[in-house]
């Protein structure tokens, strides 16, 4: 026979872990969907900050990926080796200007697709019902934010 000490309370909901169990199925998603294209969340996210920021230093784009300066580093080699992006330096030394090639530009809008692909299947309207209201409260913040 079971007792009601047998069956705890579940633990108080926490916004912290149920966003990040969402972020976690996110990333997985979005992972996953990346993979054809040969491109990780992390790259997307540097291609699109070089895309936006035009003359973003090497430490701009770690302060805005949250990576250290040398993981920046590393990954623009690999994308500049790839023929994604270009590294415009005038003369060691000097700051450089980084921008995307048309290769990167080309990948960068497939990897908008695919984006937009996971985004309608994970808040789009056949979606859970909570994950839709998540989306819809998340876009509202930060339409919000652009306003104020």
């Amino acid at each position: 026979m079971t007792t009601e000490s047998d069956h705890p309370e579940p633990p108080p909901a926490s916004v912290s872990i149920i966003v990040l169990t969402l972020a976690h199925r996110v990333e997985a998603e979005l992972g996953a969907a990346l993979t054809p294209l040969q491109l990780t969340v992390s790259r997307l996210a540097l291609l699109g900050h070089i895309a936006s920021v035009p003359g973003a230093s090497f430490s701009d784009l770690a302060r805005m990926g949250a990576i250290s300066v040398q993981s920046v580093h590393t990954a623009v080699k690999a994308m500049v080796a790839a023929g994604l992006v270009r590294d415009r330096t005038a003369r060691a030394g000097s700051a450089s200007i980084i921008e995307l090639t048309a290769k990167g530009k080309r990948l960068l809008s497939s990897a908008q697709e695919v984006v937009a692909e996971v985004d309608e299947r994970l808040f789009g309207p056949a979606a859970d019902p909570f994950q839709r209201r998540v989306g819809v409260a998340v876009l509202s913040a930060f339409a919000a934010r652009n306003v104020s």
